[in-house]
């Protein structure tokens, strides 16, 4: 199933299937308690991202080659690091560039992104994928000077900007992607592809990670999962290229889709 997060005209927001027509199927439920259909055809105004996450936990440096363009070694353990909810945005509204906190690095990483669909603890690697509702494209936005040299050793402050986490366009059920380890992934900078990779590349594959992120710990319903972004970054680039006023950017995703924002500057 292809399931939108859509707000109606009368500004009711709603989950809703795409049809093999093209025409949206209004569904009854949420990402914690699961969906089932209705029968009634809606028409949404406007897109959202497909799910409100209860947490995002991110990981960093698992794909090798993009370990081997930041000249990192490959890491023992997932790199862990958080992205808090607000920094949710929905596909086609602005990636915003900090102005109060005034950033000039601001970067893109194309990546999966996972949705765990019950609230687990202690997971095996085996029973891992049973525990995901589904998969997003995600753009884990960074802000590279915050991220290095102004969070005190931490990533989080040049990852929890406002805007820094578009999702979507849409949430594939994990029936329609039986194994997350082999997609095709890319980003898309003014029409010019900057990333274009594959899953398979990561270090850390989907159900370890959910393995190690839910040992010891609870990863309520509604957690998204970042998985880790492909070489091709901006910081890598030469000269480096980080997004401007006026650019457009999309994540690409086989068989989920292509997520697109435009780049806008903070008014302050």
């Amino acid at each position: 199933m292809r399931i939108r997060r859509i707000q109606l005209a009368s500004g009711e927001i709603c989950h809703a299937s795409e049809r093999p027509d093209g025409s949206l199927e209004r569904l009854q439920g949420s990402v914690t308690s699961g969906f089932t259909p209705t029968g009634h055809t809606v028409l949404g105004v406007r897109l959202l991202a497909p799910v409100e996450p209860s947490a995002i936990m991110c990981i960093g440096l698992n794909y090798r080659r993009h370990a081997e363009e930041g000249g990192q070694a490959i890491p023992q353990h997932p790199v862990l690091f958080m992205k808090t909810p607000s920094t949710l945005q929905n596909p086609e509204d602005p990636i915003v560039l900090p102005r109060k906190l005034r950033s000039d690095m601001v970067d893109y990483e194309c990546e999966l992104a996972v949705v765990i669909g019950r609230t687990c603890l202690n997971v095996s690697r085996a029973d891992a994928l049973s525990y995901v509702l589904g998969y997003t494209c995600a753009n884990d936005v960074s802000a590279r000077d915050w991220q290095r040299n102004g969070g005190g050793g931490q990533w989080c402050r040049g990852k929890t900007f406002a805007t820094f986490c578009p999702l979507g366009p849409v949430l594939v059920t994990a029936d329609e992607i039986p194994d997350p380890g082999k997609l095709g992934i890319r980003t898309i900078l003014n029409g010019r592809t900057m990333q274009d990779w594959n899953t398979s590349d990561m270090i850390f594959d989907v159900p370890t990670l959910i393995e190690f992120l839910s040992a010891s710990t609870v990863l309520a319903a509604g957690t998204v999962i970042l998985t880790g972004t492909p070489h091709g970054v901006g910081f890598a680039q030469n000269p480096p290229l980080f997004l401007q006023p006026g650019d457009s950017v999309s994540i690409e995703i086989d068989g989920i889709g292509r997520l697109t924002n435009p780049v806008v500057e903070e008014s302050v």
